[in-house]
């Protein structure tokens, strides 16, 4: 089974990625094989279509409702048999793999588009290919288009694979708003000199930033779908008042204790003098470091790092009186700066074991205890944890979850979330549009921003309006600022219609994508009676954009003599 043409065709249009991956294969063998087709695409993407053509003959995917797909599934294969086609491979990756068998000197094309809206992290946009074909390639390519309309500030590529002779296989062109990547490596340069097999195999890279100018942010119009996106620079940080409640129970014991130290540590060194930090440990105890959050002051770091040296790990975890103490020391404490951020970071390897354990029961008191005051962060060491639990607690309380994977660089992810969360920049962000105009806007009230991050909202112009105006509303360190723009409608759409490899409809298409991100992540934290309405919403647009979501399964269709259809479902952090 050869595989002769590999093509990964990327465009990025303000900030939207629609990625092709073609995969052409011969069976050269004298006797029918099975051709597998198999890629490596990120979490947060949606898979939006699948094709497979078997000698010229097309054996299209089909998204429907994962509940009634399943249903004709089961029926159509015997119990045991359905393996799912997609799997998380990782902490960005998830796999889809797809097997078909193929004639003695047949010809098969596999075709995957998948689209994500690229988030901006730590000041930049992250477009992450990977990169595995197994075997030398005839016709390889990667092929990058990015249109960014407010202008290209930085790019770069990177990649866990590039050799010097690789590198030559790369061309970048960039100008003012659009840059082209190709990477064309020919037969000789895929080569490993040494054993003859691929080199490619790994991560390829695109990171960027765009130029920002108007205050108010940006608005894209296309085909009367809007996208504002508002990510103010050179602004003030704002003091940050952050309990770090550590769990110390016996599981943490070993390695994860010693990284969570090292991560501590470095974190420690990271704090703002008009930072007030507090550290609260428990097993099936819970203890104060200190009674209320003190000042960053070199001596009070010095003392909490002499504290962090000492942790060690014994015992159960009662999740529930660690939280209500680090949220009563939040209430309580009296020196805190008037205008400042107040939020707590739970870390935790395990369920509750002491004291409270109804994880329903623990959700309720710690969301009422909160009050909407301060941010709850839930990190979840390794995969112990239950991370619905802790996702749950994290989305009901202003902040998130994420997963801290048991590697060497444990220490380093812990930093890393730290660095994200380490600089609020404004507080009660507002954004207001004109009510009477403005259908299906996506979530436009925001707690938090942090500096090098971005909010992002989108949604469809209802009437023929020729300007578009909006109001910002957000608490900054030194003042509550009003921002103000107005988008020209026919101006703004005009940028994008002179732009021939544009795919046409990609606003509406990315306000499909957040709107579905953003109910499956409502439902989350949503009483019963709501999630069902969040659900069934979020399905009929999966249904309508054709995207696969965690409401929706890909049905692929294979030649009648093979075993009959396979799903692909989208997997979930939570599993």
């Amino acid at each position: 089974i050869e595989i002769y043409s590999l093509r990964v065709d990327c465009k990025v249009t303000s900030r939207f990625a629609h990625t092709v991956i073609t995969s052409k294969i011969v069976n050269r063998a004298n006797e029918s094989r099975e051709a597998t087709f198999e890629v490596e695409l990120p979490k947060t993407a949606f898979i939006s279509n699948f094709s497979m053509s078997i000698d010229g003959k097309m054996y299209p995917g089909i998204i429907k409702e994962k509940a009634s797909a399943q249903q004709q599934y089961d029926a159509a294969v015997s119990q045991g048999q359905s393996a799912g086609l997609v799997k998380i491979t990782g902490r960005k990756l998830e796999q889809f793999q797809v097997s078909v068998s193929v004639a003695a000197g047949s010809k098969v094309t596999f075709e995957l588009t998948y689209e994500e809206l690229l988030k901006r992290q730590l000041g930049k946009y992250e477009l992450l290919l990977k990169v595995r074909p197994k075997q030398l390639v005839q016709h390889f390519q990667i092929d990058v288009h990015i249109f960014e309309p407010q202008g290209i500030r930085f790019l770069e590529t990177d990649s866990t694979f590039l050799t010097n002779e690789l590198t030559e296989a790369l061309t970048k062109v960039q100008n003012e708003t659009k840059a082209h990547i190709l990477f064309k490596p020919t037969v000789d340069q895929q080569k490993n000199p040494d054993v003859g097999e691929t080199l490619l195999d790994g991560d390829f890279i695109v990171r960027y930033d765009v130029e920002r100018d108007a205050t108010a942010g940006d608005i894209q119009i296309v085909n009367g779908y809007f996208v504002h996106y508002f990510a103010p620079h050179e602004m003030p940080v704002l003091p940050k008042n952050v309990v770090f409640v550590i769990d110390r129970s016996g599981s943490m014991a070993g390695r994860k204790i010693e990284q969570t130290r090292e991560a501590l540590l470095k974190i420690l060194q990271d704090l703002r003098a008009e930072d007030h930090f507090s550290f609260i440990t428990f097993n099936s105890k819970v203890s104060e470091w200190r009674s209320s959050p003190l000042e960053a002051t070199a001596e009070n770091v010095a003392s909490a790092a002499a504290f962090v040296q000492t942790l060690s790990a014994s015992g159960g975890t009662d999740i529930h009186l660690a939280l209500l103490r680090a949220v009563d020391m939040l209430r309580r404490a009296e020196e805190l700066p008037e205008r400042s951020v107040s939020m707590i970071i739970l870390l935790t390897d395990g369920q509750p074991t002491s004291g409270e354990t109804k994880v329903e029961v623990i959700q309720e008191n710690i969301r009422k205890a909160i009050g909407g005051k301060f941010a709850l962060f839930c990190l979840g060491f390794g995969f112990d944890v239950s991370y619905k639990f802790l996702e749950k607690m994290a989305l009901s309380n202003g902040g998130l979850a994420r997963r801290i994977y048991e590697n060497a660089d444990a220490a380093l992810q812990l930093q890393g979330f730290y660095q994200e969360v380490a600089t609020p920049i404004l507080m009660q962000i507002e954004m207001h549009y004109p009510e009477n105009a403005i259908e299906g806007l996506t979530k436009s009230n925001f707690k938090l921003l942090f500096e090098g991050s971005e909010i992002v909202v989108s949604g469809k112009i209802s009437n023929e309006l020729d300007l578009l105006p909006v109001e910002i509303k957000a608490q900054s360190h030194t003042s509550d600022l009003t921002l103000k723009e107005e988008a020209n409608v026919k101006e703004k759409e005009q940028v994008f219609q002179n732009q021939s490899y544009i795919f046409g409809n990609f606003i509406e298409r990315l306000w499909a994508y957040l709107t579905i991100q953003q109910l499956l992540e409502k439902s989350i934290s949503a009483p019963a009676a709501q999630q069902k309405a969040l659900e069934t919403r979020a399905l009929e647009l999966s249904l309508q954009y054709s995207f696969v979501t965690p409401l929706t399964s890909l049905v692929v269709t294979k030649p009648s003599e093979q075993p009959q259809a396979e799903l692909a479902n989208k997997p979930t952090e939570a599993g």
